[in-house]
C-alpha cells in the first residue's frame, strides 16, 4: 500500500509553538486523519483501463489521478511521469490481455496454428466485456505526438510481425510450407490483420464478424502436400 498524503513539514522557529497549539490553550501535536492509502496494482488496472480506452496523448495526468483515485504527488512518487506509468502499462498489458500471440508462437507447433490461435484469440479478446475494445498497444498510438512513446508501441507491432515471420520461414525450411512462400509478406498480412480487427472491434464489429474475417484470412495460407499446418 502506498500512502496517499503530501510529506509534513516540521514546524521550527519562534512560530512553533502557535502553530501546534490544539485551540484549547494546550500546546501540542495537531490531530492528524489517518493517511488516506491505495493499492498499487489496483491503480496501476485503473490506469491500464484509461489509456485503453483514450490513448496515450488524451490521457492527461488529471484523468490518471481521478480514476485512479489519487492525488498527482502520489502518482509521481509511486509510477513516475506519465509516460513511465504508460510504459509500466503496457508491460502489464503484454504480459496479461495481450499475451494470446506469444503464447500461441510458443505453443503451435506450427506458423499457421499459431497465427490461427492468434487470430481467433483476438476476436474473442477485442470484443469481450469488461474491458475497452481493440488493443492498448495499437489504439494507444493514435494522436500520439511523444515520438518516444510512439516508437515504443510500433517497436512492440513489429516485434511481433518479425515473430511470425521467423516461425514461417522456420515451417519454409521444414517443408511445412512451399518453398515459394514468402515469409515477410505472409507475417506483414498477419499483422495486418491483427490491427485491423483491433480496430474494426472499436467501431462495433462483434467476435462472430471478426471470426468470419479470420476464416478469409486463413485461406490464404499456402500448404504443401502433406502437410495441414
Amino acid at each position: 500500500m502506498v500512502n496517499d498524503d503530501a510529506t509534513t513539514k516540521a514546524v521550527k522557529g519562534p512560530d512553533a509553538a502557535g502553530a501546534t497549539a490544539a485551540g484549547d490553550g494546550k500546546a501540542g501535536t495537531r490531530p492528524r486523519g489517518r493517511p488516506r492509502s491505495f493499492d498499487r496494482e489496483t491503480a496501476l488496472e485503473k490506469a491500464l483501463l484509461a489509456f485503453w480506452e483514450r490513448g496515450y496523448e488524451a490521457t492527461s495526468v488529471s484523468d490518471l489521478t481521478r480514476v485512479m483515485d489519487i492525488g498527482a504527488p502520489s502518482l509521481y512518487a509511486a509510477f513516475g511521469d506519465k509516460r513511465s506509468l504508460f510504459e509500466e502499462v503496457v508491460r502489464v498489458y503484454g504480459a496479461g490481455y495481450g499475451s494470446f500471440t506469444e503464447r500461441a508462437l510458443a505453443e503451435e507447433a506450427t506458423a499457421r496454428a499459431a497465427v490461427e490461435r492468434t487470430l481467433r484469440e483476438a476476436a474473442t479478446a477485442y470484443t469481450e466485456p469488461g474491458h475497452p475494445h481493440g488493443c492498448l498497444v495499437v489504439h494507444a498510438a493514435a494522436n500520439c505526438s511523444n515520438p518516444e512513446v510512439e516508437q515504443s508501441l510500433r517497436d512492440r507491432r513489429n516485434a511481433n510481425i518479425a515473430a511470425f515471420e521467423s516461425r514461417i520461414k522456420d515451417d519454409v525450411a521444414a517443408g511445412v510450407l512451399p518453398p515459394t512462400t514468402d515469409a515477410a509478406a505472409l507475417a506483414r498480412h498477419t499483422g495486418a490483420m491483427i490491427q485491423g480487427m483491433s480496430q474494426q472491434a472499436r467501431d462495433g464489429a462483434s467476435r462472430e464478424e471478426l471470426e468470419a474475417v479470420v476464416e478469409i484470412a486463413l485461406s490464404i495460407w499456402p500448404r504443401t502436400g502433406t502437410h495441414t499446418g
